[in-house]
């Protein structure tokens, strides 16, 4: 339901919902302790009518790890918790911000903030509406000309997050109004007030935090003071390091050596606790001890450890994070004594000085003419200059030697316009301080940060005359770019590769910036994804009642509502191989540019492939918690995305997951294996079997392998033994895995493998980092173990079809129903092969005689069969991480930390079991926004055209430290031959259907010597055989389709083959694909 105004109060409005969400309610109790609306001092406060009606005599089973979460829609924010913890979002749900400037850095911050969930956010401007501001503010469309900005802005942005109370402020600002706030952010305000309403600020108890950041044509500026003394809780957001103690020296100081299968990430000065070591007992106390002399696998400590006992085994060492206290200065201070400015590009290490003056004297410009510079004026640019320079002369220290006139003269020029793609990457820097601010959590930006991106202007030199209004929504662009290079945007034919977070905003940017707006241009946009509630706290074009919709027809809907003009088709279709009758050869060839909005490096590595072939400039970006990094990848100017990949995750041996776990992620790793195998793949293989059995049988029988013999041997228990007719059944089944897994398994392992074992070399067989396990003691008063054998009988039931009883919840029945489970006595046998090899692939034991093993099997399931009621199936159940009342995750994170318990390993809620075992990626608004911005300023390049090598930048930022790292593209690798060189980028055409003699001679001409010559798999020639030789006068598509059997559609005029040469001496030479044409 859309949000309700009320009348307004004193020049203010506020926005309530019309039915008021818990959140809100528990917030609003949360913040007052009366229930009354103060009108007249624009706060609004709730009531908490949560009248608890129903009495229940006896607790119920909890879902695991909800007892303390009620307060946060998890299932909503659980990408942005995965960035920020429980806490931090707590202090984020007590925030009041205000904003005050609407244009489109005060729209992109609010929207970031409201997608947070933040407690308030109140809009300040007492400006109208221009078609101007059209170019930069999604909220405007021009039904909203002439109207207050703040008052256009709300509706949209309620719709974003009902759960954030909205309210605007619509007349002159008063500094003591800003004592309503924890944080206040000004986007447009002139220089003497900004000092006044700052002082004011730094100077309240508690201090109020005060940002100001302003976007001027392609310059940004962003101050922030965050008073006297603001401690920062958790400086970058990282989980704290720790490490596997392998040895401990007696020493003066210490040397401490730790297990070699992961580097540790200690740095000298970092402090750090030790636990469960064994002999030095006296490094047990807790103590927090500094690091010295840090290497990837040793330590010293400042301490003197001679006279301590000797180590003897164990030990886990952990980084204690420290909190950190900044000392701001006020603007005024600091406008004269700026400290170090935040750089971000190191080509332009000179930059931050020039524009620190530079923004004060655009300040000084528009007090003393009441307006902006205008664009292409030589007159207001040498005004301006002017003022620059009488600054810079006057300043006592830090005085620049040399004034960059070009550079102040697209300042001046520019001065005017809030372009889109600055204001969303200011939006996104601005909204994570914002958060910083409020929470404590990550280190503030301290204090100036300036920006520029002069290299996305157009490569020829402007005419003056091409940068005036020409009275359309696109102006402010047009007075820093030109009309025809927004001609040229407009015309654009673009693919954008996902509709996610990334997308959303891409495609607001693009609808904005006028984009395929044209009669020329036109916008292509894929997914085959659906939206999911998790989507709406970062994926803005959603909204709720959109869940279960395809995200790119949605998206598409939306970004016309921004530009009517947007000429954009929206598909369902996966990019890859298998869609290639649809992203066909005239597509690609069509196409201007392609944008990914991807989450994955496989369908990253295709597109990247496609742009190769087709020579069409990628824009590639990705985001992962508070990082986020951009690569431009431009024909023959760049090396392609797929040239440089980040190593692979390390994976864990399979012998730790099953046997020797020694952290959390281990055992969470096995726990999701273990719910897909008895869950998923347990019935699914049943229904295979049941489905067609003579089929299924002959595959086991044609596998006659290990896996196949265990694929049989876990259908016929699960039809046999392990088949569950009624719930009872279900529970006595939970009952005895629980006792299988966590006693009887860890007593077989301990009796293999005894605490004073010793290996082959005669050293202990439990050294780091295995950990000795102890079998656990079942028991109905621990509630945990309830828990456990609830989810996991629940979802067994489910399996089998079997209806869940509604006393399953309450503890004390469910637990009188696990008593009635009789539990057999378990002896360890003898001889059990337990794997312990680093390098195994499986742990299932292998046998000489698999074949007759599954013979027999096969007769016993059979027999199976012949018991079963008619027409029985069973009901294969997938992990889905995002539903909380499905039990999936309850009885993942079950079965994750009654291993832990096992081996002592520290424990995890049902949210960080989430994370890991559902590989959630951390996300949130603000750095999907910033890498936008970015792409967005190199998009201009792109389609300007005439740019070089030197004027694309690639982006590492880091909103947390913050950091951002900005350099030129790598160029690609360049193969010489003869008079002749080609990167990757190049492919050779040869046209007309020449035959293969006359590939040949074409190769030969060009002196080189093809011995062979393949088309996928098949090889069309090899000069090794001779009667390859029959095949010189047939044409290539013959030889193809013939022997290769392409099937080349009608729509296809080309195919590619590879071809291996080498140069007169005989060395390979590595060319370019060769493009067969036949039409």
């Amino acid at each position: 339901m859309l949000p309700r105004k009320r009348e307004a109060v004193g020049g203010e409005v506020v926005v309530n919902e019309a039915t008021e969400s818990p959140i809100k309610k528990l917030r609003g109790a949360a913040a007052t302790d009366g229930s009354k609306s103060n009108e007249n001092n624009n706060t609004t406060t709730f009531n908490n009518n949560n009248n608890n009606s129903s009495s229940v005599d006896e607790s119920p089973i909890m879902a695991l790890g909800n007892g303390s979460s009620n307060d946060i829609d998890e299932d909503l924010h659980s990408r942005q918790l995965a960035v920020y913890g429980r806490e931090t979002m707590r202090r984020l749900f007590a925030s009041n911000i205000l904003v005050s400037g609407m244009q489109g850095l005060g729209a992109e911050i609010a929207k970031n903030l409201v997608l947070a969930g933040v407690k308030s956010v109140t809009l300040h401007d007492d400006g109208v509406v221009e078609l101007w501001d059209l170019s930069s503010n999604f909220f405007f469309s021009e039904e909203d000309v002439g109207k207050n900005r703040a008052l256009a802005c709300v509706q949209k942005l309620q719709e974003l997050n009902n759960a954030v109370v909205i309210s605007t402020i619509t007349t002159e600002l008063s500094k003591e109004k800003l004592s309503d706030f924890q944080a206040v952010v000004f986007t447009d305000i002139s220089l003497e007030k900004a000092i006044e309403f700052d002082d004011y600020c730094h100077n309240h108890n508690p201090p109020i935090s005060f940002i100001k950041s302003e976007v001027r044509g392609l310059f940004g500026s962003i101050f922030c003071d965050f008073g006297p003394e603001f401690t920062v809780l958790d400086v970058d957001g990282e989980d704290p390091h720790t490490g596997i103690i392998a040895s401990i020296s007696n020493d003066n100081p210490g040397l401490i050596a730790c297990v070699d299968d992961e580097r540790l990430e200690f740095q000298d000065g970092d402090l750090v606790v030790f636990t469960e070591v064994h002999g030095m007992t006296e490094l047990n106390d807790g103590k927090p001890r500094k690091v010295k002399n840090a290497r990837p696998y040793s330590f010293t400590i400042e301490e003197d450890t001679t006279n301590y006992a000797a180590y003897e085994k164990g030990g886990i060492v952990s980084q204690v994070k420290q909190p950190k206290v900044l000392n701001f200065k006020p603007l005024r201070e600091a406008l004269k004594d700026h400290g170090d400015f935040l750089l971000s590009d190191f080509s332009k290490f000179d930059r931050p000085p020039l524009l620190h003056l530079a923004f004060q004297a655009l300040d000084k410009f528009i007090s003393e003419l009441g307006r902006f510079p205008v664009a292409g004026s030589e007159d207001d640019a040498t005004k301006f200059i002017s003022m620059v320079t009488n600054i810079n002369d006057s300043s006592a220290d830090g005085k620049l030697e040399e004034i960059d006139h070009k550079v102040l003269r697209h300042f001046a020029f520019g001065a005017r316009a809030v372009l889109n793609p600055m204001a969303a990457m200011f939006g996104g820097i601005v909204g994570q301080e914002v958060v910083k601010a409020c929470s404590a959590k990550f280190h503030p930006l301290f204090q100036f940060f300036y920006f520029d991106s002069v290299e996305s202007l157009p490569s020829e030199t402007l005419d003056p005359n091409d940068l005036k209004p020409l009275n359309s929504r696109y102006d402010a662009q047009i007075s820093v770019f030109g009309a025809q290079l927004q001609k040229k945007l407009e015309d654009a034919k673009v693919f954008t590769v996902g509709s996610g977070a990334l997308g959303c905003e891409f495609l607001k940017n693009l609808a904005l910036m006028g984009v395929s707006c044209g009669k020329e241009g036109k916008l292509t946009i894929t997914d085959d994804d659906v939206i999911e509630k998790s989507n709406l706290s970062r994926q803005f074009l959603f909204r709720d009642w959109n869940i279960g919709q395809a995200k790119s027809t949605v998206a598409a809907s939306a970004a016309t509502l921004i530009n009517g003009r947007l000429n954009i088709e929206a598909l369902q279709n996966r990019a890859s191989p298998d869609t290639e009758n649809v992203f066909d050869d005239t597509f690609w060839e069509n196409l201007d540019v392609v944008i990914n909005a991807l989450d994955n490096v496989n369908a990253r590595l295709y597109i990247d492939q496609r742009c190769l072939y087709f020579q069409k400039p990628l824009l590639e970006s990705g985001t992962l918690g508070a990082k986020c990094n951009t690569q431009m990848v431009i024909p023959h100017l760049t090396e392609n995305y797929g040239a440089s990949r980040d190593p692979p995750e390390k994976q864990a041996p399979m012998c730790t997951v099953h046997s020797f776990p020694h952290n959390i992620d281990h055992c969470l790793t096995w726990a999701r294996s273990e719910f897909e195998g008895l869950l998923e793949k347990v019935p699914a293989e049943v229904n295979a079997y049941l489905t067609n059995p003579n089929e299924y049988i002959a595959a086991m029988k044609n596998a006659g392998d290990a896996q196949a013999r265990n694929n049989l041997e876990s259908v016929i228990e699960c039809l046999d033994k392990e088949r569950c007719e009624t719930f009872q059944d279900c529970i006595s089944w939970a009952r005895l895995k629980f006792e299988d897994y966590f006693a009887n398994r860890v007593k077989q392992l301990t009796y293999t493998f005894p605490e004073d074992a010793t290996t082959s070399s005669g050293t202990p067989f439990w050294s780091a980092p295995k950990r000795f396990p102890r079998p656990l003691q079942f028991s109905v008063d621990d509630l945990s173990h309830l828990q456990f054998l609830m989810a996991a009988s629940i979802l067994r039931a489910e399996t089998f079809n079997i209806p869940i009883p509604d006393w399953v919840k309450s503890r004390t029945k469910f637990a009188d129903a696990v008593n009635k489970v009789m539990v057999p006595d378990f002896q360890p046998k003898k001889d059990v092969k337990i794997e312990t090899d680093e390098k195994a692939t499986t742990v299932l034991p292998a046998s000489i005689d698999d074949a007759a093993v599954i013979n027999e099997l096969v007769v016993k399931l059979e027999r199976c069969k012949e018991r079963l009621p008619p027409g029985f199936k069973m009901n294969p159940i997938q992990f889905e991480k995002d539903d909380d009342t499905n039990y999936h995750m309850d009885l993942i994170a079950g079965f994750a930390n009654m291993r832990a318990r096992n081996y002592g390993i520290g424990e995890v809620d049902k949210l960080k079991a989430k994370f890991i075992a559902g590989r959630i990626i951390p996300a949130i608004a603000t750095a999907t926004a910033l890498a936008t911005g970015l792409v967005c300023l190199e998009l201009y390049k792109v389609l300007d055209g005439g740019h070089t090598v030197e004027d694309y930048r690639n982006t590492f930022a880091n909103l947390s430290l913050p950091l951002f790292s900005m350099a030129e593209p790598v160029p690609p690798k360049v193969i010489k031959h003869q008079d002749m060189k080609w990167t990757v980028w190049d492919r050779w055409i040869i046209r007309d259907n020449p035959t293969l003699k006359q590939l040949l001679k074409w190769l030969e001409d060009q002196g080189l010597s093809a011995y062979s010559i393949s088309y996928g798999s098949c090889l069309l020639f090899n000069s090794m055989f001779p009667k390859h030789k029959e095949r010189m006068d047939r044409t290539m598509v013959d030889l193809a389709t013939s022997i290769a059997k392409a099937e080349l559609p009608p729509s296809r005029n080309h195919f590619d083959v590879v071809v291996a040469c080498e140069d007169e001496e005989e060395n390979d030479i590595d060319i370019p694909q060769i493009s067969i044409y036949f039409k």
